[in-house]
């Protein structure tokens, strides 16, 4: 099949596919004359290609993992790459639920302060809030 027909099946530009190549994601392509001739483990590759990179990965990444001028995707490397990528996700959503957790509370203070009367409000210490935020 033609690079029109490959892009068309995988979702993926002509000009993607291309890079691709160039980067050695895609082994040894065939030639017909002038134009590229993909098989149907080329098609299999593009997929993959394109799967890893919804799940986050970077084409940089992949060279490696995915078999390059081989062919064969290194699958052991490959499902390692995903333990690390999850275990970074695992730091990530934790980091960010923490920070929740600290905006919540500048917010219930704030919202704390805000629901006195005015001659209390000066109590509050809502100004700068720079002792709660430096926090985070």
């Amino acid at each position: 099949m033609y690079i029109g027909e490959i892009a068309r099946l995988t979702g993926a530009s002509a000009k993607a596919i291309r890079h691709y190549e160039s980067l050695g994601l895609l082994g040894r392509v065939e030639r017909a004359g002038a134009y590229r001739h993909y098989r149907e483990a080329e098609l299999q590759q593009v997929q993959l290609i394109r799967q890893a990179q919804a799940l986050g990965f970077r084409l940089v990444e992949l060279v490696a993992l995915l078999g390059g001028r081989t062919g064969e995707p290194d699958w052991l490397a490959l499902a390692q790459a995903m333990a690390r990528k999850r275990a970074s996700i695992a730091g990530e959503v934790a980091r960010l639920q923490a920070l929740d957790l600290r905006l919540q509370a500048v917010s219930e203070e704030i919202l704390g302060c805000l629901e006195t009367t005015p001659a209390m409000l000066a109590q509050c210490d809502l100004a700068p809030p720079a002792r709660v935020l430096s926090e985070a």
